[in-house]
């Protein structure tokens, strides 16, 4: 889909604040026993107004203005709190100065992986959330473009499946996704993930 066929990200954005108040999208009805995942593709252009209407429905959830309670999980705030953890900020930094890039781009790939990225969100699920309350959590997933070429949206997505498949699981993707494949920003290839429901 190309953004002159795509909706405004206007009409984007009540369309998925109707989805978050239909009890069959938070149940997971009509999927035909697939996992709940989702992709909501839009044009990288669009990602300031993407993050304020995002904060909006963030904002409407927790003024219960919708039934929905989002659960939402930033994954360029995941890597940080990976890297705090190590504390390897530091040590990042005299690698990248000392053997390039590239090397400490492998560093970085090491240190966070996939299922740390996921690991990290079942936890804080628990922690801040107390679980997941099927029928009406959704988790959301935003970030996406900040953390590449750190992790890849497919390999996140495969990571979630057995963890964080009992709620709806919505990625914010800036990008294309067309039911089998994901282009990122457009024209970088993103991997292949065939599991996840195109939003709207």
């Amino acid at each position: 889909m190309t953004a002159s066929e795509s909706p405004s990200i206007t009409m984007s954005f009540e369309l998925i604040r109707s989805r978050l108040c239909d009890p069959n999208f938070l149940q997971g009805k009509g999927l035909g026993n697939e996992v709940p995942f989702f992709v909501f593709p839009y044009d990288a252009k669009q990602e300031d107004e993407v993050r304020e209407r995002t904060e909006a429905l963030l904002r409407a959830s927790r003024a219960g203005e919708i039934p929905a309670r989002i659960v939402r999980f930033d994954l360029w705030d995941i890597f940080c709190s990976i890297c705090e953890y190590y504390e390897a900020f530091d040590d990042l930094k005299r690698l990248e100065e000392r053997r390039g890039a590239s090397m400490a781009l492998q560093q970085i790939k090491e240190l966070a992986m996939p299922e740390d990225y996921v690991r990290v969100m079942a936890e804080r699920y628990e922690r801040e959330y107390g679980g997941a309350n099927p029928g009406r959590d959704v988790v959301l997933i935003t970030g996406v473009g900040k953390v590449y070429p750190f992790t890849r949206a497919h390999d996140i997505l495969e990571n979630a499946q057995p963890v964080l498949s009992e709620v709806p699981l919505v990625m914010f993707y800036p990008g294309v996704y067309d039911g089998q494949s994901l282009r990122l920003f457009g024209s970088i290839a993103d991997g292949n993930y065939y599991r996840a429901f195109t939003l709207l």
